[in-house]
């Protein structure tokens, strides 16, 4: 079970004041709202351009470079028009009419040995466009995307983070999560020269 406790609330309330690297001003042109049908282009866009950003060095801008936007449109309309589980939400941020982020959480079943304990939930996806990064469109996703965890029922939220991806590691620092010791290993990516790399993702959580 996640010892920290999110501190959402308090990332709202700082939101509000000037000068904050990474906080916005109030703006009644900035919103979170679920994704509809043909918000998909938009999503694969924002979402290709912030790992290449994000990703350069644990994945290869080679490797990254092949990445099919076509094809990740077609899993986020998948994603959208038929969840694959009850409780998978697909959130966007929005500047006025523009999509310029995306969140994706689903469901974590309790554990099996432990019949009193509550659902968990994982943010799957949370990316912002580079552009409109640092202007607390990402609070505003993770704030909406715990509040849906909540309202399923959930205790705890968990996310997973590349090695080397510092900015989202301090963002979510600030927000509550840390790093609880779980780590896994992905299918190794491969560099310019075809030399296999390593590349590690550790466990984020934090109470909800």
């Amino acid at each position: 079970m996640p010892v920290r406790r999110l501190d959402l609330a308090g990332d709202r309330d700082r939101a509000t004041r000037p000068g904050r690297p990474g906080r916005c001003r109030v703006n009644a042109d900035v919103s979170v709202r679920p994704a509809v049908p043909g918000d998909e282009s938009r999503i694969a866009r924002v979402q290709v351009a912030a790992w290449r950003l994000a990703h350069a060095d644990a994945l290869g801008s080679e490797a990254l470079a092949l990445v099919d936007e076509d094809a990740v449109r077609d899993r986020w309309s998948t994603a959208i028009t038929s969840p694959p589980s009850t409780g998978f939400h697909v959130l966007v941020a929005c500047d006025g009419p523009a999509v310029v982020g995306v969140a994706s959480v689903a469901p974590v079943p309790a554990p099996a040995d432990d019949p009193t304990a509550a659902p968990g939930g994982v943010v799957l996806a949370l990316e912002v466009e580079p552009l409109r990064q640092r202007q607390g469109h990402g609070s505003r996703l993770l704030a909406a995307a715990v509040d849906l965890l909540r309202a399923d029922g959930a205790d705890q939220v968990l996310t997973w983070v590349l090695d080397g991806d510092s900015a989202r590691e301090q963002f979510l620092a600030s927000c509550g999560l840390g790093a609880d010791g779980a780590v896994r290993e992905l299918a190794p990516a491969r560099d310019a020269q075809g030399a296999e790399r390593i590349v590690v993702e550790r466990r984020w959580s934090a109470s909800i």
